[in-house]
């Protein structure tokens, strides 16, 4: 069996699951290092941007966190601690395309309808 590698580091193909496992200190694939709880619109607004940021970066790299992700995006943010306000959801928008989109929604109590406070996609741009 031949090695065709010409890695000086050998790199590990596939990430750490994420499947019943607790977050470490120092783990560089973390979303958060400690649990964040979001109270407020405000709060969403300022925070969970990087956060999804950090989660869009992780989806297009680890296929795990992806299923996970697409299966159901609120319970894996819990699972990795980030909490959202109870009137609050994301919803996972093109998961199998180029561009993954997270959009977040707030929803009154009592109202059929809901408010898009932000979303972000995953856009790649190479420049020369």
């Amino acid at each position: 069996m031949s090695n065709s590698s010409r890695a000086l580091v050998p790199i590990e193909k596939k990430l750490p699951s994420l499947r019943r496992k607790k977050r470490k200190k120092g783990d560089a694939f973390a979303l958060v290092e400690k649990d964040v709880f979001l109270r407020d619109r405000a709060m969403v607004r300022r925070y969970l941007p990087d956060i999804l940021g950090k989660v869009l970066a992780r989806v297009w790299i680890d296929v795990d966190f992806h299923d996970l992700f697409s299966e159901d995006p609120q319970r894996t943010l819990e699972d990795n601690g980030v909490h959202l306000p109870d009137n609050m959801y994301l919803e996972f928008q093109k998961p199998d395309s180029d561009r993954p989109r997270i959009v977040v929604y707030e929803q009154k109590p009592n109202s059929k309808f809901k408010v898009r406070v932000f979303y972000l996609q995953l856009v790649m741009m190479a420049g020369r």
